[in-house]
């Protein structure tokens, strides 16, 4: 059986976090879930991340869906591989591949390709380098005629071997026995003091095992983070892969300036996505629509032909042809159906807004079902929460609703019903009904004058001569 071993303890001091280095985010993801999908897509499902730092944080991200194994003392990334000994013994006749949690990039292509490599060069050890065009900083990846010589960090390496720009990336192919023999000979005789698993090509050299690089097509999987300008960069490669994965599925960018599409995302041919728009989650967006300036959508399925002017939208369903914004909110379990039209300052919540009805501005539906063709005038509310639970409000197809009417949930509006004006509806209105809720207008002739005189007669007396 083929088995992982992610390395996930890390502290990352400076990236100065409260959180495990592996659980910052790459588009919303923790560096930690790329790797992991990198696996599954490999189809290797048998896993166990190392923790260490703040291992609750990993741990709750994971949910039981691996197995994981404390470090509890930093001591290198040989030690954190001797923390998963007893994972590795329950099957031991495979092979393990052992990545860092904090190199996103690591693809399952290349994955699967070391694999196919390993397995067919009998290889004890096989470690995943890649060629950059400059590899300054990186261990340099030294081959000899039989395969790997040996991996010479750049501080102890030579002139001649800092020429070298094949690199390793952290991540090596083991035969599960020949891991845990070598894992036993590794020493802390370093100036660190640590156990460092490349000791491992060395020590497997030695016991006369054959040792080789594979090197993957994809340069980026040695990329990982260490200070937060790093992860900017991370974020920056990833934001860009995904802009190109949609232009060439036939989305439209007219300028990209701000643009932050998540790798989960779906978009529709000819749909364009227009400045300081941000898309995450597994939100799925159809064709022909236009989509900003400047929304946030999040976990929202949305049909073809839409147009969404600065909204922000959360976990909710927006069908075809409908039209909404400026400054908008649609908030979670809203459903927005067909050529539904929401003008500006109108929040939804929580909601079911019928086919072909129009909330043209400045209202309030929340914990409504709201039938076809209804009409809203501005400053609607839907009063639904009592200081104790919230309640739902029922509008029939084809209602009109006066502006500033307040629906004092629980109520129902029947078929057609209208509301004049100024009304606040307290009990259900039946169709076709008009509801009127009005005080009798008092006036008070001459009340201002008094009030205004000094202003409107300012060279007069007050009227006392």
């Amino acid at each position: 059986m083929n088995q992982v071993v992610i390395l996930a303890g890390g502290h990352g001091n400076r990236m100065k976090a409260v959180i495990p280095k592996p659980m910052l985010e790459v588009l919303d993801v923790p560096m930690l879930g790329w790797v992991i999908r990198s696996c599954e897509g490999a189809e290797l499902s048998r896993i166990c991340v190392v923790t260490g730092y703040k291992a609750q944080y990993v741990e709750m991200y994971l949910n039981d869906r691996y197995r994981t194994a404390f470090q509890a003392e930093q001591l290198g990334t040989g030690h954190a591989v001797m923390q998963a000994e007893k994972f590795l013994r329950e099957f031991d006749n495979g092979n393990t591949l052992v990545l860092c949690g904090d190199a996103p990039f690591m693809d399952s292509e290349t994955i699967s390709q070391a694999l196919k490599f390993h397995e067919s060069h009998e290889n004890a050890v096989t470690v995943i380098t890649a060629e950059l065009d400059d590899p300054t900083g990186y261990g340099r990846i030294l081959r000899g005629e039989s395969g790997l010589a040996a991996i010479v960090e750049e501080k102890d390496a030579t002139e001649a071997q800092r020429a070298v720009h094949e690199v390793n990336s952290g991540a090596y192919w083991f035969r599960t026995k020949a891991l845990l023999e070598l894992l036993g000979g590794l020493s802390q005789s370093n100036a660190q003091g640590e156990y460092y698993l490349t000791d491992t090509i060395g020590l497997a050299l030695e016991k006369g095992w054959k040792a080789s690089a594979f090197r993957s097509e994809n340069p980026e999987v040695i990329l990982g983070a260490n200070t937060r300008k790093d992860l900017l960069y991370l974020n920056a490669v990833a934001r860009q892969h995904v802009l190109e994965k949609h232009m060439e599925n036939g989305v439209n960018f007219v300028c990209t300036d701000g643009i932050i599409i998540g790798s989960d995302v779906e978009i529709g041919a000819e749909t364009t996505i227009l400045p300081g728009t941000i898309v995450k989650g597994k939100t799925k967006i159809g064709a022909k629509s236009t989509i900003g300036p400047n929304c946030l959508i999040e976990n929202c399925t949305i049909g073809e032909h839409v147009t969404l002017n600065y909204v922000q939208a959360y976990e909710s369903e927006i069908e075809d042809a409908v039209k909404v914004g400026p400054f908008v909110h649609i908030r979670p379990n809203s459903h927005i159906k067909n050529g539904v039209k929401i003008g500006d300052f109108v929040e939804i919540k929580n909601s079911t807004i019928g086919e072909q009805t129009a909330i043209a501005h400045l209202t309030y539906v929340g914990d409504s079902d709201v039938g076809k063709k209804v009409n809203f005038g501005c400053g609607t509310v839907t009063v639904n929460y009592d200081g104790m639970k919230k309640q739902r409000c029922e509008i029939g197809d084809n209602c009109f609703i006066g502006c500033n009417t307040n629906l004092i949930a629980p109520v129902k509006l029947g078929k057609g019903a209208y509301t004049a004006a100024g009304t606040t509806v307290t009990k259900d209105v039946p169709d076709y009904a008009l509801a009127v809720e009005r005080a009798d207008l008092k006036v008070k002739e001459g009340y201002s004058l008094k009030k205004l005189r000094s202003k409107l007669f300012p060279d007069s007396d007050g009227g006392k001569n």
